[in-house]
């Protein structure tokens, strides 16, 4: 048991959102555009942004930052600071437009997070993490969920990291979800960090044991419905990021098989292609390149006939200022 007494929790408001199939907040993967398209395999699916940081969303451009199409409810902001003040600010303004969760970034381990003092270094300082909380929970009705990792470079002891679980469930998040690898912030790149520290899930599955009350959810590793399906035997739901983000066909059967319930629509590929095409028209007539919708399609036909035709082309012909709709439809032919 960790160091928090579950009894000496705050009881969760409840589980407004169905959080059992995720797909994780991922830097320069999961724009609108991208969620949209992933929208059309399930009206279940919670959806996350890219990390937007507080202090860009208070400062900068936040139609740019924040915008989305309504089509892809539910969906969670995820936030990136560790200034309660200025998170406070933004969660604010996340909440005008229209979120249906806020979630607080622990577990990034990037060189630039860490020198803005968030993101994985944050799971050192979980008092500090515990007032963000807090500050974000007094800014809105929205639910408040925190994504970290089991702990970052040798930390080994499971307490330490049940310990920063309780202080957020005291200070008020409804969830956690949590990427069960280490994050190591010095000697290993983004990509690495993914990959190379070992998978915890006994420690995700532990944490769920001695806080039964709480919603936890699993991330890191996980590829097919099937292995969806054993986490979800020990824990409330599971995230996805890198496989249906490059195999988007994955996601097939996510209704049937994870919600059981009947899928949105039964479609091919080509259906789902098809599917998309007149929101990439309404795009680009409001001068949004192609280049930028595109890229999140290159996976839709991987495993499949002429994929690698497919994938060459668009890379080679959706860059231009003038690219349209024609592109997708020339690619689409070199499938066949």
């Amino acid at each position: 048991m960790s160091a928090v007494n579950e009894q000496s929790l705050v009881d969760s408001p409840g589980m407004a959102l169905n959080r059992r199939f995720c797909i994780a907040p991922m830097m320069d993967c999961s724009d609108r555009h991208s969620r949209f398209f992933l929208r059309l395999f399930s009206e279940h699916i919670l959806l996350y942004t890219e990390m937007v940081t507080a202090a860009a969303i208070v400062h900068g451009d936040r139609d740019r930052l924040l915008g989305f199409s309504q089509e892809e409810h539910p969906l969670a902001v995820q936030l990136g600071g560790s200034d309660p003040e200025l998170l406070y600010r933004a969660a604010r303004i996340c909440n005008d437009y229209g979120y249906d969760e806020i979630n607080l970034n622990c577990g990034c381990p990037s060189d630039r997070v860490q020198s803005g003092s968030f993101g994985a270094c944050l799971m050192r300082e979980p008092a500090l993490v515990a007032d963000c909380v807090a500050a974000l929970k007094s800014a809105t009705a929205m639910p408040v969920t925190v994504k970290h990792r089991t702990g970052v470079d040798q930390q080994e002891d499971y307490d330490t990291f049940a310990g920063f679980a309780a202080a957020q469930i005291d200070a008020g998040a409804e969830a956690l979800i949590v990427h069960a690898r280490n994050a190591w912030l010095q000697g290993l790149s983004p990509k690495q960090n993914r990959e190379i520290p070992a998978l915890k899930y006994d420690w995700v599955y532990r944490l769920k044991a001695d806080f039964p009350r709480h919603e936890i959810i699993v991330n890191g590793g996980i590829k097919t419905l099937t292995d969806c399906l054993l986490h979800l035997q020990h824990v409330d739901g599971v995230m996805l990021g890198r496989e249906p983000y490059n195999n988007p066909f994955v996601l097939h059967d996510v209704d049937p098989v994870i919600f059981a319930c009947q899928p949105r629509q039964n479609s091919d590929r080509i259906t789902m292609l098809h599917r998309v095409y007149p929101y990439i028209e309404a795009q680009l007539g409001l001068g949004i390149p192609l280049t930028r919708m595109v890229r999140h399609l290159m996976g839709l036909f991987n495993g499949e006939p002429n994929a690698r035709r497919w994938r060459r082309y668009l890379s080679e012909n959706t860059a231009g200022k003038t690219a349209g709709i024609e592109v997708l439809h020339q690619a689409e032919r070199l499938l066949s």
